[in-house]
């Protein structure tokens, strides 16, 4: 080969490989993740999403790109940051962090496809038709996390059987606050409690929270599930110790950090499923199509150190039910 062809021809070579990386990557679909809580204190909910994806075909960085837009607990921020990803055409676009993440995606978003994963019934808040058909461009999973609080309530009082007054610590910012304090004033009835609802929308009025808990002289607490105490677990576990107030709680980590209780769907097998229904949408399935997936498996644990701290005793056949039970 002539010195001036092969000059020629090498460079031909490394102006197409930019040029065919390009290429690949316009090809390459997008997803966009909407997320109302932090990246420092959700990032663990990519993990199981990656999962489901990669059962499906799908990984990041090879076949695979993701926008991800959080909203650090700034609520209104959330229109914003799902019409960037409506501007950016992304193919799927899938929420978790509460319902206001998919309540902004579906303002945002009429033909794109969404996939969210909260706990409160999508049903309930317009985001499908019905669980089984849901219609429209939305599907997901739901973590059932606001039709837990009867049984919340129920394992809490055989703890303390002679429970009087449940604190609920509740996000107002949130739009399921109004129908989770409803649903639960009206659970605590039924049992005979009375429930107290105590508002908390930022990190800094936790504390406040807990003061009022104390002045009302609660004999327990419940954590009801938001993206910020969801985030904030640590935090409102050691303010539970300080305090020394009984806390069931909405996520499992929170036991091993040293809450007292915890009942929670698995939320990991949920985001993985999550994932899952993604990849089939990518590979055309409709929304529309696809049932929104509920959950099967659910995680009760306790914490024994905690309840000796607090001077509980917790039946034996509490611990026996348990998934977990922290020595």
């Amino acid at each position: 080969m002539r010195r001036r062809d092969f000059i020629k021809a090498t460079v031909g070579a490394v102006i197409a490989r930019p040029l065919a990386a390009r290429s690949q990557q316009r090809d390459m679909p997008v997803i966009g993740f909407l997320v109302s809580a932090s990246e420092q204190g959700y990032a663990r909910v990519v993990g199981p999403v990656r999962e489901g994806l990669k059962q499906a075909g799908f990984v990041e960085g090879e076949n695979l790109a993701i926008e991800y837009r959080w909203a650090d607990y700034h609520y209104d921020r959330l229109p914003k940051l799902a019409a960037e990803l409506v501007q950016r055409q992304v193919s799927v676009i899938f929420t978790t962090g509460s319902i206001v993440s998919a309540l902004a995606s579906k303002s945002a978003a009429s033909s794109i496809p969404i996939v969210f994963a909260n706990g409160s019934d999508p049903v309930r808040y317009g985001l499908v038709a019905s669980l089984n058909r849901p219609g429209g461009n939305m599907t997901g999973v739901t973590f059932y996390n606001s039709g837990l609080g009867p049984k919340r309530i129920g394992l809490l009082r055989e703890i303390l059987p002679k429970a009087a007054i449940i604190g609920l610590l509740i996000n107002p910012k949130n739009p399921n606050a109004d129908d989770d304090a409803k649903d639960m004033v009206e659970a605590g009835q039924s049992a005979g409690v009375q429930v107290e609802i105590i508002n908390a929308s930022a990190e800094s009025e936790l504390d406040e929270a807990f003061t009022k808990i104390s002045q009302l002289h609660a004999d327990a607490l419940i954590v009801n599930g938001d993206a910020l105490f969801n985030a904030k677990y640590q935090e409102i576990v050691a303010l539970a110790a300080q305090y020394a107030v009984p806390t069931m709680y909405a996520t499992s980590q929170t036991t091993a950090a040293g809450g007292l209780i915890s009942y929670s769907t698995d939320v990991d097998d949920m985001l993985r499923q999550a994932g899952i229904y993604i990849g089939k949408i990518l590979k055309g399935a409709k929304p529309a199509d696809l049932p929104v997936l509920q959950p099967t498996k659910f995680d009760l644990r306790i914490n024994l150190k905690t309840a000796r701290a607090l001077g509980l005793t917790v039946p034996l056949i509490v611990q026996m039910t348990a998934d977990k039970v922290i020595e």
